[in-house]
């Protein structure tokens, strides 16, 4: 029987890994004036800000002797508000953005290839295929359809979700024949998960594109804004890397609704300022971007890090360091925030974010190993250092808080424990200025809500979205996220806290695949997930509640947070809530009202996708020779064997099928990598078609 390959001739491209240990000194381009006025307004407000605040913060503890706790609160205080403060000069940056001048010229003069680069890793076929032909189709209506290619790259390891995904390929391949090409390419080896994924793209195939355009499984790009990266690209020859800002869509449950919502209404303003202060300098979220290959090939290859855990290893978080050595080599990295067309969809809950906030604490948290770098620029530093702070804050809010709880029972306790030995009128305990300390805590939720407040403001005076979602549903819409954003902060904060502790404890993340629609959770889950974020929530409710009557009501919406943490991590899964806020238009994005026809096509591809692969298994495999020939027509032949390293699982494989009566009993013995081997070779998979079915 013979089978073709699903990719096309290799094109090899070397990609030597990095050196962090030295670098050459590179020529950059300067930077516009307005990046440097944005620099000033983030960096030197921020600054002031954080000086007066923490001035004040010492004024307040300075009525008396300070003690030991006083000083830890104002240096965990400085360093929660720091971060408060970089996010609202940024967002008053983000004010004087002036925007980015398009190319305007036309795709049909370009001889330049785009690839899109899908890679996967035991997602659903349906959903990734259904979105990859909207693109193709658009793209071929657009008479770009030669210029572009697909590339999907996978790194699934579930046999039952490998041949689905060879199957819904084929059926693109299919649709999209004479308009796209479309090619796959299943990795027998997982090496440095989606980053390795990449690089052995690129090694193979990289030079064949001139520019590939990174997705995520659940990306989704208009045909125009994919061809005006493209453009873009060919416009600027020193451009390495150019990112887009994704906005969030088809959220189903509460929570993936406040997540768009946000991000719709608060991330443009967050967005324009990032963009504004970083200029060239600027940073790659690892998907909805576009990539010139050979810049990358030749400055962005990841070495393994040495040390010790949670450092050593492949680089998880590999999008941040990638940006920071392409524009270590001279290449500018920029974001587009004004490009719309650009879409992905959000994790469905509270529980879903926590599982990808895992692998994204231990990836950041990563980059503490590569701040020393040399050559890197500062803001390349300075991007890493604040996906770390992402996390780190949460432990120092949470040492903030319990600083403030020791003091309360300090003062409860104040004429038994804080007499001197030594000869004294009177004894040492915390004294504060009670009303500077209200002033300063007014300030600093004023200074929190700056982002938010601007991109309300910008949203009502933004003529397309106030008509499509109205004033009074705006409004709505912000009060209902920021009460949500209230009572969830405290939970992420515990759970974000015991990540670092995992991390720094040695313990690996892992490589779980991320949920993009919700199924529901049970509530024992729920329960084992969050009782001792309840626990916690109680035991300093009624600490508080018997030492500091006042401190408990300063900590009250932290602690409502908590003490409800598994209701209200049910209520973020909710699809019934979800509907009725978007029958009553509120937490409304404007592809709601006016839904693009690539998001329709889309939605009617999946359905056509999930009808022809949702009940295919190997059991189909072996009832239907020409469903086996489409399976093995897509897939590259297994990798040689080293010397002394024999194919074990397909070894396995084949005495199994020589000892079982039935093809039900070999599959019935046979692991998952065994299956997997069963799949990637077609003589011994034909070998078990002999069999009986049962």
């Amino acid at each position: 029987m013979t089978y073709t390959q699903g990719t096309p001739k290799e094109c090899p491209l070397h990609m030597p890994p990095q050196d962090f240990t030295q670098h050459k000194k590179v020529r950059h381009r300067r930077q516009h004036w307005s990046t440097w006025l944005a620099r000033l307004i983030t960096f030197g407000g921020a600054l002031s800000l954080t000086a007066f605040a923490t001035y004040q913060m010492v004024l307040i503890v300075s009525q008396a002797e300070v003690t030991l706790p006083q000083w830890l609160m104002v240096g965990f205080f400085t360093l929660t508000f720091v971060w408060i403060a970089l996010a609202a000069c940024g967002a008053i940056a983000g004010l004087f953005y002036p925007g980015t001048v398009m190319s305007k010229k036309a795709i049909g003069q370009s001889n330049k290839k785009t690839v899109l680069l899908m890679p996967i890793y035991n997602e659903d076929a349906a959903q990734t295929c259904a979105a990859l032909l909207s693109m193709g189709k658009a793209l071929a209506a657009s008479g770009a359809g030669q210029q572009f290619e697909i590339f999907v790259i996978s790194d699934s390891n579930k046999p039952e979700v490998w041949v689905k995904e060879t199957a819904a390929v084929k059926q693109l391949q299919t649709e999209l024949k004479g308009e796209v090409n479309v090619w796959y390419r299943r990795r027998f080896n997982n090496k440095a998960k989606k980053a390795g994924n990449v690089h052995e793209f690129v090694s193979r195939w990289g030079g064949r594109y001139d520019y590939m355009l990174v997705l995520d499984a659940d990306s989704l790009l208009s045909a125009s804004t994919l061809i005006t990266l493209m453009n873009e690209m060919e416009a600027d020859p020193n451009s390495g890397i150019l990112q887009t800002l994704p906005c969030l869509y088809r959220g189903d449950t509460l929570f993936a609704r406040l997540q768009q919502f946000a991000g719709t209404i608060y991330g443009p303003i967050v967005a324009n300022g990032i963009t504004a202060w970083q200029g060239d300098d600027g940073n790659y979220w690892g998907h909805n971007a576009i990539i010139r290959v050979t810049a990358f090939a030749q400055t962005a290859g990841l070495p393994t890090l040495g040390g010790i855990k949670p450092f050593s290893g492949d680089i998880l978080s590999h999008d941040f360091v990638e940006a920071a050595l392409m524009r270590r080599a001279g290449w500018s990295v920029r974001m587009l925030p004004e490009l719309k067309g650009s879409w992905e969809e959000s994790p469905p809950s509270l529980s879903d974010v926590a599982i990808r906030d895992r692998r994204w604490a231990q990836g950041n948290v990563q980059h503490l190993a590569v701040l020393s770098a040399k050559g890197l620029r500062w803001p390349n530093r300075f991007h890493m250092l604040t996906g770390i702070m992402g996390y780190m804050a949460s432990p120092i809010w949470f040492a903030l808080i319990l600083i403030g709880i020791i003091m309360a029972i300090q003062i409860h306790y104040v004429n038994v424990e804080y007499f001197s030995d030594q000869m004294s009128l009177f004894p040492h305990w915390p004294v504060f200025d009670s009303e500077r300390m209200i002033q300063l805590f007014v300030l600093t939720m004023g200074i929190l809500l700056v982002p938010k407040i601007l991109g309300l403001l910008r949203a009502i005076f933004n003529t397309s979205l106030r008509r499509s979602l109205g004033v009074i549903r705006l409004l709505l819409g912000a009060i209902f996220e920021i009460i949500f954003s209230v009572l969830y902060a405290p939970i992420f904060m515990l759970i974000h806290s015991k990540h670092i502790v995992d991390i720094f404890r040695g313990r690996d993340s892992g490589w779980a695949t991320q949920t993009r629609q919700f199924k529901g959770l049970p509530w024992g889950q729920l329960f084992r997930q969050h009782f001792w974020h309840t626990v916690i929530g109680l035991v300093i409710t009624s600490a508080l509640l018997y030492y500091s009557p006042p401190l408990l009501i300063w900590l009250s919406p932290t602690l409502v947070g908590l003490v409800f943490s598994i209701p209200l991590s049910a209520l973020s899964g909710s699809k019934l809530l979800a509907k009725m806020m978007k029958f009553c238009g509120i937490l409304s994005i404007p592809e709601e009202v006016d839904v693009p026809q690539i998001m329709q096509q889309r939605d009617e591809f999946e359905i056509t996708f999930s009808q022809n692969v949702e009940k295919l298994s190997i059991k189909q495999l072996l009832q239907d020779e020409s469903l086996e020939q489409q399976h093995f027509s897509m897939i590259e032949a297994p990798p040689e064997p080293e010397r002394g390293h024999p194919p074990v699982d397909k070894i396995s494989v084949m005495h199994k099928i020589a000892d079982a009566h039935s093809q039900a009993e070999a599959l019935s013995w046979m692991t998952d990598k065994e299956k997997l081997a069963l799949l990637s070779n077609a003589e011994v998979f034909s070998s078990l078609r002999t069999l009986k079915a049962h």
